[in-house]
């Protein structure tokens, strides 16, 4: 499970960092996110201790900046106007989703890490 977890954290941050890039670096709140997933992906894989905290602050920094985006979204396009809007609704619950999960599992597991 935890190779699961780092796995979704390490694919998070590339697509973060990927919306950085394409957004000509102007949206730094995405660096920060890309940063943070990349370290957690890391720090799960080796199973450190300060991965707990990460997990944690990653997945409220994620709740700030997807929840909305997502309520934007389907506001302004309505949740599935087109395929792009459909896919971008998707990922984003998606990504809430499973950064739930993750931090869920982290906080369960903590004694576990070193």
């Amino acid at each position: 499970m935890v190779l699961a977890f780092s796995i979704f954290y390490t694919i998070a941050g590339v697509a973060h960092a990927f919306i950085l890039v394409i957004s000509n670096f102007e949206f730094y709140p995405v660096a920060v996110l890309a940063i943070l997933s990349l370290v957690t992906a890391y720090g799960l894989l080796k199973m450190r201790r300060w991965t707990v905290l990460l997990a944690t602050v990653l997945f409220f920094l994620g709740a700030a900046f997807s929840i909305p985006v997502l309520y934007s979204s389907i506001s302004i396009h309505s949740f599935s106007a087109s395929l792009e809007v459909l896919l971008l609704n998707l990922a984003l619950i998606l990504y809430l989703v499973l950064s739930l999960f993750g931090f869920v599992y982290v906080a369960a597991k903590r004694e576990e890490f070193e």
